[in-house]
């Protein structure tokens, strides 16, 4: 029997394979990416493949500021992931970042951080250290 997977996880899902689509390039790099992004979540390949073919209908935003963080960051690895960063791409992190309730005055430095952060390779916990 299916763990069931919280709307909360199932929406960051589709926010990656959203950030995935965005630049009209679905390199094999960001559906390694988004998998990869899955397993580290105990997510298995049909479980996702479901979350994907069978999308919720409205998603939900994560309730902590660190959960906010590490998914935004999540979506500026999968914006690294091909050594690219497109303005379609750019738009949606500071569309994500209004939508988890930042400031709109935030919106651009966040964004960059974390797109920084990305090039660098660095963890998710350096990342949240660095914030708090």
């Amino acid at each position: 029997m299916e763990t069931p997977i919280s709307t909360e996880l199932q929406s960051h899902f589709l926010r990656l394979y959203q950030m995935a689509c965005s630049d009209e390039n679905f390199d094999v790099l960001e559906m390694k990416q988004l998998y990869k992004f899955a397993e580290l979540r105990g997510v298995d390949t049909e479980h996702l493949n479901n979350i994907l073919t069978n999308p919720i209908q409205k998603m939900e935003v994560p309730q902590s500021v660190e959960k906010r963080i590490e998914y935004l960051y999540d979506l500026a690895i999968m914006i690294w992931v091909d050594k690219e960063v497109t303005e379609d791409e750019y738009n949606l992190l500071k569309k994500y970042c209004r939508t988890f309730e930042f400031l709109n005055e935030n919106v651009f430095e966040i964004c960059d951080y974390l797109i920084d952060c990305a090039k660098k390779e660095k963890q998710l916990e350096e990342v949240l250290n660095s914030i708090n």
